[in-house]
């Protein structure tokens, strides 16, 4: 939270010193909004502040995180977010500006959202014995959004690259295609969370195109990506898979039923290429793993919890 508040202009800042410091732990967002109260989300119910930023606090807040070179960050305002130092996502709204029918940048930034990544060490080793049997398993992450799949992906990306000696798990290569730079945190190619010494990123490459880069010039063992969800995904992890190269990945839904009824994904779950799915809830918070299926979804854990 500090680094996030070093960059909000002092006029939000003092907004911030009516939350406790208790409850500043578990801030997920902060919802930045033109004339409209400073929205904060913690432990996933929002809290309104008492200060509605003016359109020059937007103007100062996106030189600061752009650090005062916002035309160079074409790419970043075509994508429609920014990764600072923390490994914290900023998305952005406000004017379109299109080329072509595409989306060539936004102007007059009027809304952020501000993401706060944290990184939670060792949240996934209750799982190892799940997904690591002799190798890592494919493993298919599911769950609504803010329910910490991207934190626990994190985790056990963390895992493959430093092993766990005490389960007996050699370090393995571990290739992460970070297409909105929310796992590794990048900033200029480097990332800024915590992994172990055999782990190399794609920062910000279209997960497709990310997976058979990586298999040709990387040669992972184990490749980590987050949210599949197009045609493209699927038929990459197909060809991952068929190299011999293990996929840990996630993907938005509240269930394998409603997963495998996206035609996107349809193939490959109607495949059983995934021996392993981890439902994600949040019942006792972002973490909470209702369930852990095998292959044909039937269940091999009743509940584990993470957090």
């Amino acid at each position: 939270m500090d680094k996030i508040l070093s960059f909000l202009p002092k006029t939000m800042t003092h907004a911030f010193e009516g939350i406790p410091s208790h409850l500043k732990e578990h801030v997920e967002e902060i919802r930045i909004r033109v004339n409209r109260p400073l929205e904060v989300t913690v432990r996933g119910a929002p809290i309104f502040l008492s200060y509605s930023p003016k359109p020059e606090d937007a103007v100062l807040f996106l030189q600061k995180i752009s650090q005062y070179s916002i035309y160079a960050m074409d790419e970043e305002l075509m994508r429609g977010y920014i990764t600072v130092s923390g490994g914290h996502r900023v998305g952005l709204a406000g004017k379109v500006i299109l080329e072509g029918g595409r989306v060539r940048a936004i102007r007059d930034v009027s809304s952020f959202n501000i993401r706060i990544a944290r990184e939670k060490i060792g949240i996934a080793l209750p799982l190892v014995s799940f997904i690591y049997q002799k190798n890592w398993l494919h493993t298919l992450i599911i769950g609504p959004p803010q329910t910490g799949k991207t934190t626990l992906l994190r985790d056990i990306a963390r895992l493959v690259s430093s092993g766990v000696e005490q389960s007996g798990v050699s370090p393995k290569k571990a290739g992460i295609v970070d297409e909105r730079s929310e796992i590794a945190g990048c900033v200029t190619g480097v990332p800024q969370l915590t992994f172990g010494p055999r782990v190399d990123v794609l920062d910000a490459c279209p997960k497709a195109e990310g997976i058979m880069m990586l298999i040709r010039s990387m040669s992972p063992d184990v490749i980590i990506a987050d949210e599949v969800g197009r045609i493209e995904d699927s038929e990459a992890i197909m060809e991952a898979v068929h190299a011999g190269i293990k996929i840990i990945t996630t993907v938005h839904g509240g269930s394998i039923e409603e997963v495998r009824n996206r035609p996107s994904l349809r193939k490959i779950i109607s495949m059983r290429l995934f021996e392993r799915y981890i439902i994600l809830g949040r019942s006792e918070g972002p973490g909470t793993i209702t369930g852990i299926l095998d292959r044909d979804g039937v269940p091999v854990s009743r509940k584990v919890k993470v957090v």
